[in-house]
């Protein structure tokens, strides 16, 4: 396909099971703190969702040099790890994950947030008076009413996901069929001047992204009210 070589395919596929993996664990521990900041009166409120949302304005290689402090041998996490015997996360497949957490979180947390605060204390109320524990109100009425917001969450954190270069490069480096994501690979590819290569690369993120794209738009002019 296109050119494409088993290095091509070896970097896709490390990709497509990178995002598999942040998306799923950014579903879970995205959602609950969604849901916080949609609900929460807590004057810690503004702090976390300003946290949360750093990485869209700040540039991945800043986010990924501190990270690399953080989790390097001299880190408080790095220092962590090695003493339980997990050695150092940087420049592995765990360190991409860690830092694709970071750098996605806020195009998954967002939207939950949105679709949690679109459904109003009223649904929430009346489950109250039929006596619904808080734990009974989130599980059956809250996440049933937002799981159009939750289902674009998890399509942006993927997407989002597949697209990262600036702090997988620096988390991750480029080491063959371990953190050379499809990003680095055409990097490395355009670095070479191998313009065909590159061609193919570029070609199957952009026509991914279409794709991504075209399905939520339709999944959301499928709900009631049309595209929202």
């Amino acid at each position: 396909m296109m050119g494409l070589e088993a290095a091509d395919w070896a970097a896709i596929t490390l990709t497509l099971r990178l995002a598999t993996v942040v998306t799923l664990l950014l579903l879970l521990l995205g959602t609950p703190l969604a849901w916080w900041l949609a609900t929460t009166r807590s004057r810690w409120r503004a702090p976390v969702a300003a946290v949360v949302a750093l990485p869209l304005v700040l540039p991945p290689t800043v986010i990924g040099f501190y990270m690399l402090l953080l989790l390097g041998p001299q880190g408080p996490v790095g220092r962590l790890t090695q003493a339980l015997g997990l050695g150092l996360l940087p420049f592995s497949f765990g360190g991409l994950v860690v830092a694709s957490l970071v750098y996605s979180l806020p195009f998954v947390v967002q939207p939950i947030q949105n679709a949690f605060e679109a459904i109003g204390a009223r649904p929430l109320e009346v489950a109250a008076t039929l006596r619904a524990g808080a734990l009974d109100r989130f599980m059956h009425v809250a996440l049933p009413l937002a799981r159009p917001g939750i289902i674009s969450a998890a399509i942006l954190g993927f997407a989002h996901t597949v697209g990262e270069f600036g702090i997988v490069l620096m988390i991750g480096g480029n080491i063959p069929e371990q953190t050379r994501v499809i990003s680095v690979q055409l990097y490395d590819r355009v670095e070479a001047m191998e313009y065909g290569a590159a061609h193919g690369l570029a070609a199957v993120l952009m026509g991914f992204s279409f794709l991504v794209l075209l399905s939520m738009y339709a999944y959301r002019r499928r709900l009631p009210g049309g595209l929202r």
